[in-house]
């Protein structure tokens, strides 16, 4: 294979996000794998910065040995598509029209794309994450001959709008996360034409947990569900908060606490604030050690296209709570026989119950879960898989 080009609207080490952190650890996995490779990306620092603002300078880096090449980002007109956006987060339809003005006023690079134009012999693939943003879509139409995508679908109203449909359907290929991703992505769009492959994503699997250590420096010695992740509305933060605080209402003599680790900010009722601990934004270890001492993980989102944080708990030994309204994060709580899910207020209770008296249940539920990463989502694997995959992409045999 020629070199394959790795393309985000941001890139870098301490960024936040799923796809962030998946998009770090492919790259170093198959650099280090012997793959040639880059990253192309605009100079927007995150995805919270200003996405007219050039963080970072244009052009050729080396961060964490990986070659970062960055362009020039576009001013933009951040009330047209706030406008749109709030409709789309509204699930309000909107208009083509609005739709070109989202595409055209979100986080995008001229640069970018000329370049992927003018440079494309230099590469087997380029390969987008995640689908939504600019960067993805222009990047497609400029060489869907030569462009894969890791789109991380999942069910809403950004991914139903028209004008994704002729930028993605004739790509080369698609790699998704899990068989529920794909299953979403084909109710909506026709990828008759697409190479698709279900490959999973890599999970760190590399490290130790020590819940004693956690109860230790943070002084949490009662049982608790933990929430880890970005704290906002999106991700039914204060649907978790809210089935908690009545949890504890009907059932006073619990000492159960909700732990919530992760950036952003929330706001917790003054009347369970007691029983609700945020820890903010910490290390990875503290986020381990949070994880052995938890009764179990709450991923209460029903917008995932995968779930890193609940690989890691099960890495961690502990067992996983989801929403039933996720097909991606229910399908891998059966599929592993280590978690359990909710649709309700009561199904949550019942959850929290059972595992509170079933420690035994719990423990090997956590076992199970942790040989199901092992299996399925270890970076030698992943590595595999998705190197044989852009091969094919490429024209080559598989190795």
């Amino acid at each position: 294979m020629k070199k394959l080009g790795f393309i985000a609207p941001w890139y870098g080490d301490s960024i936040p996000g799923g796809a962030e952190t998946e998009l770090r650890g492919i790259v170093k996995h198959l650099a280090a794998a012997g793959v040639e490779l880059e990253v192309l990306s605009t100079s927007v620092e995150k995805f919270m910065s200003d996405w007219s603002v050039d963080f970072h300078k244009p052009g050729l880096t080396t961060e964490g040995g990986i070659n970062v090449r960055r362009f020039k980002v576009r001013k933009r007109n951040t009330a047209k598509f706030d406008a749109v956006n709030a409709k789309l987060i509204a699930n309000s339809p909107v208009t083509p029209e609005e739709e070109e003005t989202f595409m055209r006023e979100m986080v995008n690079s001229p640069d970018l794309y000329t370049y992927i134009q003018e440079h494309e012999d230099e590469y087997s693939l380029f390969i987008h994450i995640p689908y939504m943003f600019g960067t993805a879509y222009y990047g497609a139409l400029a060489v869907p001959e030569k462009t894969a995508m890791i789109p991380c679908f999942h069910e809403e109203s950004y991914a139903h709008m028209d004008i994704y449909k002729k930028a993605f359907e004739e790509i080369a290929g698609l790699i998704y996360l899990s068989s529920a991703e794909k299953e979403v992505a084909n109710s909506i769009f026709d990828f008759s034409l697409v190479e698709e492959a279900v490959l999973g994503a890599g999970v760190d699997t590399d490290f130790d947990a020590d819940a004693q250590r956690f109860r230790d420096e943070y002084k949490i010695n009662d049982p608790f569900i933990l929430y880890a992740g970005r704290k906002d509305a999106g991700k039914n933060i204060y649907l978790l908060i809210n089935y908690f605080r009545e949890y504890r209402m009907r059932n006073p003599e619990s000492t159960m606490k909700l732990v919530l680790i992760g950036g952003g900010d929330v706001t917790i009722p003054e009347d369970i604030k007691s029983e609700i601990i945020d820890l903010g934004f910490v290390d990875r270890q503290v986020k381990y050690d949070a994880c052995a001492a938890s009764l179990c993980l709450c991923q209460p989102s029903i917008h995932e296209s995968f779930s890193i944080v609940i690989m890691e708990s099960w890495l961690c030994g502990r067992p996983a709570l989801v929403h039933s309204d996720c097909a991606v994060t229910k399908s891998f709580a059966v599929d592993s026989n280590s978690g359990l899910y909710f649709g309700n207020y009561f199904e949550f209770e019942g959850c929290i119950n059972y595992l509170m008296e079933h420690p035994d249940v719990a423990e090997q539920m956590g076992k199970t879960g942790r040989e199901f990463v092992l299996q399925n989502f270890s970076w030698d694997v992943i590595v595999k898989r998705y190197t044989d995959f852009f091969k094919k992409l490429s024209g080559e045999k598989e190795g």
